[in-house]
């Protein structure tokens, strides 16, 4: 009877533990998933496949006006396709055949004649990714030895849309590989390869990119690169508060659908795999560092001779001319070479070096992409007087522009330099999340200095750009015209880079933006060629964010 008693109790306890497990289970699905599969929804209506063979990839998708609600919009799937095989030996007309199959698919009708009648009892793919109309005149046909299957690889619903930040699904030496972008740097988390369980549980990736920013800033991009006939540009626009990413758009550009058809130059993501000389872009860290030392303020004079010797090199200002006593707001205002070597003199070089490694520079940002490249501070580390000159004005320096957007963050938060990032974060099988918290890499200036800084950049917007001001709003910023190094110690003659960084509102900014344009041609100064584009994106921002007037 005990023994009786004993079994009963087992078998009841398994049966409680079974079902806990089955409700578990359903309150997975039901509750923590349903976000997931709500958002996978109309996807799945389109013959996507089981979200479970590779990790699916989303962005931030505000729905509702005025809100920050965020809803996520997929741009990284996996996809049921149909295919067309044959087996040669059942077809009973393969020159027939051949022919049919030629119209329907676009294919060369001599080359199908020989695969068709090879006679061969092999099954044979002719065509992959065919179309659901092209699918439906194959099966019409209703040939012995033709059929159509389904296989699913990886699907971008968005076609081009932020591809330099997704990258692609392509081929490794083991079979399918993640390569560039998010589905190289989580391949492990999107593959399933990152536990260590038999059966693979991939991991989705929600990235902090917002949709509808993203999309104007693509938009800007391509209208400013066309406007100018420019080999190519960047836009990135980056919250300076938390270091994360809300657009980061990179032209020319590619279709991760269809990768093969495109340049393997247009896979790399320039934001952080190429590197430029900023130019008087970077004249505003160098101003910082003057003011965080206490060595001048705003109002500090300066008397502007024009040109000025620097070991047998004559440094002089892009227009030229001597300018006479002006502050160091006007150095900015003005954009004044021989003002930032007054300023980098006063800082001396060791302390222009500690500055310019706190500010980022000549570092990987560590940020959640693959293939960062580092930058150049070389010049720096050979103690020649006009290598730091030069530097202090933004040439003989070589930055990149996640560097540089990151560094006016500081300038912009308050001087804390924080880490960028792209993913807001990893969610697991089982609706656990890893989530990204904003990180302080360093601080290299003083709350006070970033105010400073901020004020002076207001006024370099009010008095040298008026394409780029704003009714009611305090805008920064500061543009720079960069010449390209020719590989010889010189430069190209009459090629340049044209960027424009700035944030707004500066008394408390809600986003940095950073405007690249490489080679453009028929206008000389970012300040012409830029200011436009620049207004555009902070406009949209400020209106999009329902940011009051601070003016």
């Amino acid at each position: 009877m005990r023994n009786d008693t004993l079994r009963i109790k087992i078998i009841f306890g398994c049966v409680i533990i079974v079902a806990g497990i089955i409700g578990w289970r359903l309150f997975v699905l039901s509750y923590i998933r349903h976000t997931l599969y709500t958002q996978t929804a109309q996807a799945q209506n389109q013959n996507i496949s089981n979200i479970l063979i590779r990790g699916n990839i989303f962005v931030q998708d505000p729905k509702v006006t005025g809100t920050m609600d965020n809803q996520w919009y997929l741009v990284a799937t996996n996809k049921k396709f149909p295919l067309v095989y044959v087996i040669p030996a059942n077809l009973t007309d393969s020159v027939t055949t051949a022919s049919q199959l030629a119209g329907i698919l676009n294919l060369n009708q001599d080359d199908l004649k020989i695969l068709l009648g090879s006679g061969s009892k092999a099954t044979k793919i002719i065509a992959r990714k065919i179309t659901t109309e092209q699918a439906d005149a194959i099966n019409k046909l209703d040939i012995e030895g033709i059929g159509i299957r389904h296989e699913t690889d990886r699907f971008y619903p968005a076609n081009s849309f932020l591809s330099k930040v997704i990258g692609f699904l392509g081929f490794g030496e083991n079979g399918r590989l993640g390569q560039y972008g998010i589905e190289s740097y989580f391949n492990d988390e999107l593959s399933g390869q990152a536990t260590d369980e038999k059966a693979p549980r991939p991991d989705d990736v929600v990235l902090t990119i917002d949709r509808n920013v993203q999309i104007f800033a693509e938009t800007e991009l391509h209208n400013v690169l066309t406007k100018w006939h420019a080999s190519g540009g960047t836009i990135i626009i980056q919250d300076p508060q938390t270091g994360k990413i809300i657009a980061m758009a990179d032209e020319p550009t590619f279709d991760p659908n269809n990768y093969s058809s495109s340049p393997t130059s247009t896979y790399i993501n320039r934001n952080i795999q190429e590197i430029f000389e900023p130019g008087s872009s970077f004249k505003p860290i160098t101003m910082a560092m003057g003011i965080d030392l206490g060595k001048v303020v705003p109002n500090t004079t300066y008397t502007d001779p024009g040109i000025i010797d620097i070991a047998g090199r004559q440094i002089h200002n892009f227009d030229n001319l001597a300018h006479g006593t002006v502050t160091m707001t006007q150095i900015l205002e003005k954009s004044l070479n021989t003002g930032a070597a007054f300023v980098e003199n006063l800082v001396g070089q060791d302390n222009f070096l500690d500055y310019v490694i706190n500010f980022g520079f000549g570092q990987k940002t560590a940020m959640d992409l693959p293939g960062e490249v580092s930058g150049d501070v070389a010049n720096l580390y050979s103690g020649r007087k006009v290598n730091f000159v030069t530097a202090s004005f933004g040439q003989g320096i070589a930055v990149t522009p996640i560097q540089l957007i990151t560094a006016y963050s500081a300038l912009a938060n308050g001087g804390k330099l924080m880490r960028p990032y792209v993913v807001e974060k990893v969610i697991h099988e089982g609706g656990t999340e890893d989530v990204t918290q904003p990180e302080v890499a360093s601080i290299p200036i003083s709350e006070k200095t970033s105010a400073k800084i901020r004020t002076m950049l207001v006024s370099v917007v009010d008095k040298g750009f008026d394409k780029a001001r704003i009714k009611g709003y305090d805008v920064a910023g500061k543009t720079g015209t960069a010449q390209i190094a020719d590989g010889r110690g010189g430069y190209q003659e009459g090629v340049f880079i044209h960027n424009f960084v700035g944030f707004a509102p500066a008394s408390n900014p809600k986003f940095v933006i950073l405007i690249k344009m490489d080679k453009p041609q028929d206008i000389t100064f970012a300040a012409d060629s830029l200011s436009p584009t620049f207004r555009n994106v902070v406009a949209y921002l400020l209106n999009y964010y329902n940011v009051p007037p601070t003016r």
